[in-house]
């Protein structure tokens, strides 16, 4: 009986402390979607922000973000890949690859305003790439490609042996069967990865702030030359990020309607990164079930 009571204390104390963590989670994200929703409109995320006057938006900012999402996932997703295909399917089992994986651990938990002083160091000042797009993508690139590396070797792992087995007994080579077999089983793992890193990568601020810059210069959408200072494509410009231009009104801001425009930019960001988390779930499951045919 003793065992049994000191069991159930235990249990409750747990379930206590879970519930006392999704309530303040609960209550965080209800006073930013409460404070910041009732300023959200479809000029709010259409029109360009401004600097010394009410009224301003976050169309600009919102476009920058994805933008970046965009190119960062282009640069560290092949990569990340590759890394990990190696070191699930064809590495060995020694020191080695155990210090590289170590070292992948170390590098997905250095902080992002380290990641950004470094891309500021290199690619900003010794590489001159200035403060543009292109310098925030390679940082986000080297910010997120260890974690993308760590979760889609996982979803690799998660593969059963049986299926590798099978491709070779069939005669099958090594590659045809990771690129036939083993990828498409591991598919919604790796999905799911790729869609958490994104939304990691979308709120992403200190590691740009230092690297793609802390201004958003007039962009003209009907500009599709990547070569021109006000397209939207031009990868050496700088931009304002949504995470950025949050930071930067609670900081700097001089605008008279500062507070409502940063709750409503709060919001979006807050949305948005839900929106990502919720996605990756679903997509996940369904890709599982299309491939697996169950219901």
């Amino acid at each position: 009986m003793k065992a049994k009571r000191i069991d159930r204390i235990a249990t409750g104390v747990i379930y206590v402390m879970v519930g006392l963590v999704v309530l303040i989670l609960i209550g965080l994200l209800g006073f930013i979607l409460a404070t910041g929703l009732t300023h959200v409109s479809w000029r709010f995320l259409t029109s360009s922000a401004a600097a010394f006057s009410a009224g301003g938006g976050i169309g600009d900012q919102l476009f920058n973000s994805f933008y970046l999402l965009v190119l960062t996932l282009i640069l560290s997703l092949p990569i990340a890949l590759g890394a990990a295909i190696y070191l699930n399917e064809y590495a060995p089992q020694n020191k080695i690859t155990e210090i590289m994986r170590i070292m992948i651990e170390v590098l997905s938990s250095l902080p992002s305003v380290v990641v950004g002083l470094f891309g500021f160091l290199l690619f900003v000042v010794q590489f001159q790439l200035g403060f543009s797009i292109l310098s925030g993508a390679i940082a986000l690139t080297l910010f997120n490609l260890p974690l993308l590396t760590r979760s889609i070797e996982n979803a690799l792992a998660g593969v059963p042996d049986l299926q590798r087995e099978a491709g070779l007994a069939l005669g099958i080579s090594r590659w045809h069967t990771i690129t036939k077999v083993i990828l498409p089983a591991a598919l919604p793992g790796i999905l799911t990865g790729v869609i958490l890193s994104a939304g990691r990568v979308f709120g992403e601020a200190a590691a740009l702030i230092f690297t793609a810059g802390q201004s958003a210069p007039s962009l003209n959408y009907a500009d599709w030359n990547p070569l021109s200072s006000t397209s939207p494509l031009n990868i050496f410009r700088p931009a304002e990020t949504l995470a950025v231009h949050i930071w930067k009104i609670n900081t700097e801001g001089i605008m008279p309607d500062a507070s409502q425009v940063s709750a409503g930019a709060s919001a979006v960001l807050i949305i948005v990164i839900l929106i990502f988390n919720f996605s990756a779930r679903r997509l996940g499951n369904w890709v599982y079930r299309r491939i697996t045919a169950s219901r």
